[in-house]
């Protein structure tokens, strides 16, 4: 049987992923921590998955498996909060991995310090290239964080030990009609009160990327959902005094994702973007600052050839 209160659960949506999902959870049961639970949440998949969970929560105490019809990650995220008895709650993607020893220093900080939520770094994986992505936030106080999350930090909730009576506290859940950024949403909600937070310099979370992927396939409906996450953020956020750095973080990648979209001609694109200062603009990496800004002003589809065969060349 579960103890009936765990110190942490550990929440994994599940929709199609039979093909990795005992990686990720067969990571999870080996912590070195043990007083955790994992909740699995089939959320309708068509495939083997909820035999899968099924299986695991038969060999192990530990596993609690819901089935539900699909209704979305944002959903699906949720029914795990809600069904949690964890002190403290992390997420995992199905299609992810953890180092065994990530609770155990996860959960011995949030102690240590009282904290509301920890954050460490993690790995990107993309086939045989791992990188160690730095998630240390320039300071620690709430205010901080939530600017950098719009910035250098991300906004994951894998990355992020939450204590659970936090979303509680503050009225926090997953929004239903989010499909993407949900876990940005509910962070940055989190983070808009006087929450304690710390942090572990050390990655622990493998981040699954797909090998060889470059991001050029962005389409128009994309941008819309980009355009009305812009909103939804705007709304979140209309307490605040200065709320420009939400408008600058979604414009931005905004003009990316159209960018690389590849199906707006020269004209239009300028039209769309033209108004894009350069003071926007810089904050991109060396070229593609001077990439984006040209596009802007006429020359797209040279800069997009350029930017391809720069992508091409790593």
């Amino acid at each position: 049987m579960v103890k009936k209160n765990p110190a942490i659960s550990i929440i994994v949506p599940v929709y199609k992923a039979e093909a990795y999902l005992h990686h990720c959870v067969d990571s999870l049961l080996a912590q070195t921590f043990t007083n955790f639970e994992v909740l699995l949440i089939d959320d309708g998949s068509p495939d083997r998955s909820g035999e899968i969970c099924d299986a695991y929560a038969k060999k192990d105490a530990r596993v609690r498996v819901f089935h539900q019809p699909n209704g979305g990650v944002s959903v699906a995220r949720q029914r795990g909060l809600d069904e949690a008895l964890g002190e403290y709650t992390i997420h995992a993607d199905p299609d992810d991995w953890v180092e065994p020893d990530m609770l155990e220093e996860l959960y011995g900080k949030a102690k240590e310090d009282d904290a509301d939520m920890v954050i460490c770094d993690y790995y990107t994986n993309d086939g045989k290239v791992q990188k160690h992505v730095k998630q240390r936030p320039s300071k620690l106080d709430h205010c901080t964080v939530l600017h950098e999350l719009f910035q250098q930090l991300h906004g994951s909730c894998c990355n992020k030990l939450v204590k659970r009576v936090c979303y509680n506290k503050y009225g926090v859940n997953f929004p239903k009609d989010l499909s993407l950024c949900e876990d940005l949403y509910v962070n940055s909600a989190l983070l808009l009160h006087d929450i304690k937070v710390t942090y572990v310099g050390r990655a622990f979370y493998h981040y699954k990327q797909i090998e060889g992927s470059i991001s050029n396939t962005y389409s128009s409906a994309d941008i819309e959902y980009l355009m009305l996450l812009k909103v939804k953020f705007t709304k979140l956020f209309s307490g605040l005094a200065d709320i420009s750095f939400v408008a600058d973080s979604f414009d931005r990648n905004i003009l990316r994702s159209a960018f690389w979209g590849h199906y707006m001609s020269n004209k239009l694109f300028k039209e769309r973007f033209g108004d894009y200062k350069w003071k926007q603009l810089k904050t991109f990496v060396f070229p593609m600052s001077i990439v984006y800004y040209l596009s802007c002003h006429g020359f797209y589809g040279i800069m997009y050839a350029v930017a391809k065969a720069l992508k091409n060349k790593r």
